[in-house]
């Protein structure tokens, strides 16, 4: 079974659906700068504001691999349309919440429907376009989901700092319902999709309702913990919450495999994993964008915290490479177009992410601006050429009446790589900043030479603008310490680089696991 080709111009389609698939991932990331305003503006504690950020990622990880089902059920032109009108909706909700608790509710209800619209894009781009322009179809997915997160601190920065932090969710709304009228018009399914939802609606299996609640409590549990697993101190929280929700993570993940892999109609398809391609690119995504998110949480803030920059202006700061990254990727699709072997692009995209996380884990605390953009530029000029062709890599071998569910499990390995991303980056920044710390705390006493001549020579001036000998010698011992403090935390920030970079080297060997993967018309499609 293959697609038939589209009866008007792909290209029109391909904006029509990857615009609102833009918003939903942009609200990934969007939010994060603006917690502490939503915290005062619904009068909630700050601590209390991350759940909606939580509430979001763990109902998207919910809805992403059951996309797959219920595509098939439903259809997927009538999925995607029911999935946007939904996000439009629950965004202006959002955007309307008098309470945290409101706000968290039609978060849930943002992310469950957001998480339909990524899976639809896809599906929707590979049966439109023809298979030697998948690498191009691929590149225009690439603009959401790379520049998406890219922009999303930025443009949440600006609108909190200008306007108001609702306006984040009210965005979504005008170009919720343009990109709603459009795809009504322009997208239909293609008579495989209608063959699959026809011999769906005849099977008589009742629904995986133990799969469902498998696959709810898994997402649940696991979100809770990547996201207030350091603030509870991992496995050393004395009240065993981490203790308790990791275990109960890991006995609903077996009992999610092993009931997927042995129900009739299973809620969640794990038949595309058997394809070598497509689970080593599973796992080279999960860990770049865990690379993408990581630094792109850290580096607003540490230039916020060690710099003084505000939330716009450390946005402006990472929104160069967003460009560059515009600039690339069509390239990279017309390089995949000619047949040029996915596989080549992904290792040079993955060794330009390695130098580029490098490169930021060797500056100092005497760099301005354009020293932290350009390894910025070097790291999201790698993911641009490691994204189209992996996507392309991915599902070559994949029968169409799996790839609903192969995007389903692709976008969510996407998605929770970035939050494992920004836990371990948030862990490895906390707990070096106590060790480095406690190593220069080794040099802070009379008996160095430099200690004393440090304090000395900030001696006379403190002394001469407050004329008190006592107060001098206290300031000087402030300034020092801040001086330590500041240290300890560029070089806990620059260890997160370093670990991030020398992450994206370490895959590079398994991109030779992988089979030759093509996108040249003609080219047999590799399968296992």
């Amino acid at each position: 079974m293959s697609a038939t080709p589209p009866r008007v111009n792909p290209w029109l389609i391909a904006v029509a659906v990857v615009v609102p698939t833009f918003m939903e991932v942009l609200d990934t990331t969007i939010a994060n700068v603006a917690l502490r305003y939503i915290a005062g503006g619904l009068s909630a504690a700050e601590v209390d504001s991350e759940w909606v950020i939580t509430s979001y990622l763990a109902a998207n990880a919910i809805i992403l691999p059951m996309s797959g089902w219920l595509l098939v059920r439903l259809g997927r032109r009538t999925y995607f349309l029911l999935s946007m009108a939904i996000f439009t909706l629950s965004s202006f909700l959002c955007g309307i919440a008098g309470s945290l608790e409101q706000l968290i509710l039609f978060r849930i209800l943002q992310g469950l429907a957001g998480g339909g619209l990524q899976p639809c894009t896809q599906g929707i781009l590979l049966d439109t376009f023809p298979k030697e322009k998948q690498g191009l179809a691929m590149t225009v997915f690439a603009v959401a989901a790379l520049i998406a997160p890219i922009v999303g601190p930025t443009l949440g920065g600006y609108i909190t700092d200008n306007y108001e932090w609702r306006w984040i969710f009210f965005i979504n709304v005008p170009v919720g319902m343009l990109a709603w009228l459009a795809s009504y018009v322009l997208v239909q399914d293609p008579p495989y999709l209608n063959e699959l939802r026809t011999q769906a609606r005849k099977q008589t299996q009742p629904f995986d309702f133990l799969g469902l609640s498998f696959l709810v409590l898994t997402m649940v549990c696991w979100e809770v913990v990547l996201s207030k697993g350091q603030e509870w101190d991992w496995f050393g929280d004395p009240f065993y919450r981490v203790q308790i929700l990791s275990g109960l993570f890991l006995c609903c993940l077996g009992g999610l495999i092993i009931r997927e892999l042995n129900y009739a109609a299973p809620i969640v398809n794990l038949k595309p994993l058997a394809n070598r391609n497509f689970a080593v690119s599973a796992l080279l995504i999960a860990c770049s964008f865990g690379v993408l998110y990581g630094q792109t949480t850290t580096l607003p803030a540490m230039l916020q915290t060690l710099f003084g920059y505000d939330a716009t202006h450390s946005g402006l700061v990472l929104s160069p490479a967003g460009f560059f990254a515009v600039m690339l990727l069509p390239i990279v699709g017309a390089l995949l177009g000619k047949g040029v072997d996915a596989r080549w692009l992904m290792m040079i995209g993955l060794l330009l992410m390695g130098l580029g996380n490098y490169w930021l884990s060797i500056l100092n605390l005497d760099i301005g601006p354009w020293q932290v953009v350009w390894p910025r530029v070097v790291l999201i000029l790698g993911l641009s050429f490691l994204f189209a062709p992996l996507n392309v890599a991915a599902y070559q071998g994949i029968s169409p009446e799996l790839r609903g569910a192969a995007v389903g499990l692709l976008s969510l390995l996407r998605n929770e790589g970035g939050s494992v991303g920004t836990s371990v980056a948030q862990t490895i920044q906390e707990r070096r900043e106590q060790f480095h710390l406690l190593r220069l705390n080794e040099y802070l006493d009379m008996f160095n030479p430099a200690f004393k001549s440090y304090l000395n020579n900030l001696r006379p001036g403190l002394l001469q603008n407050f004329g008190d000998p006592a107060l001098a010698d206290q300031l000087g011992y402030q300034i020092l310490d801040n001086t330590r403090q500041q240290q300890a935390q560029s070089l806990s920030y620059f260890d997160v680089y370093w670990v991030f970079g020398a992450l994206a080297l370490l895959l590079i060997p398994l991109v030779l696991i992988m089979k030759r993967s093509v996108a040249a018309k003609g080219e047999p499609i590799s399968s296992e």
